[in-house]
């Protein structure tokens, strides 16, 4: 079985490099190339990472990688322990149900002011986000489904009108990514997931604020019963 920077490297080789024009900064880059291989390249949480072999992997330079992976250390998503070693987050279960508990505070309201402002191009991306999901919970897919829940969840909170709350749910959501649908979860849990997925984004599609507000703070609550019923047995 290939070890976690094995994964993160196939991943990262498998994705094309930033272009010569990306006008970016190279910690930005690395950033986001980063975030986006931690989520999706079937990482564990406590799994190591090597700077070095990170910035081989991206084509960057040391110091911008160091830069990109204490933000996301500051963001929860990694562990660093100086001089000592890089890990994937490991959160308690405390951390966990702490993070669940802001997402059922905040979270229907995203999904209200969805129902109510989102733009057309945005309901155009959830609608194949959700259909992508449908077909990869039938076919056990679930790097699949993971990227498009990943892209459902960060169009709804970049095109939120209220910017702070579309900021402070989709970094709130980030520092469990990967503990809500981890190796652990069932293929029955993520087809009830994508169930409950669905019927969020018809009522943001059929422009239903209090429905589809409802439905969120109802999905959240299964999440929280979900992960609680996973975590306890660790």
């Amino acid at each position: 079985m290939a070890d976690s920077m094995e994964k993160i490297e196939r991943y990262l080789a498998e994705k094309a490099s930033p272009e010569e024009t990306d006008s970016r900064l190279l910690r930005e880059v690395a950033y986001e190339r980063l975030q986006d291989a931690i989520r999706h390249a079937d990482l564990q949480p406590g799994d190591p990472l090597s700077e070095n072999r990170l910035s081989k992997a991206l084509g960057i330079s040391r110091t911008p990688v160091r830069e990109a992976l204490q933000q996301l250390a500051q963001e929860g998503i990694v562990q660093i322990i100086p001089g000592r070693a890089i890990t994937v987050a490991a959160p308690s279960i405390q951390e966990v149900l702490e993070v669940v508990h802001i997402r059922e505070l905040l979270e229907p309201e995203l999904y209200r002011l969805a129902a109510e402002a989102l733009p057309p191009e945005a309901r155009v991306i959830l609608k194949e986000c959700i259909e992508v999901m449908e077909q990869a919970a039938v076919a056990g897919d679930r790097s699949t489904w993971s990227r498009a829940d990943s892209t459902l969840h960060e169009t709804v909170s970049n095109f939120c009108p209220n910017r702070l709350l579309g900021q402070l749910v989709l970094q709130a959501r980030n520092r469990v990514h990967y503990t809500a649908i981890d190796e652990q979860t069932t293929d029955t849990r993520i087809v009830a997931c994508t169930v409950e997925h669905r019927q969020i984004i018809d009522a943001i599609l059929n422009k239903n604020p209090e429905e589809a507000e409802s439905l969120a703070r109802e999905h959240i609550q299964q999440l929280r019963q979900s992960m609680f019923k996973r975590l306890v047995r660790y």
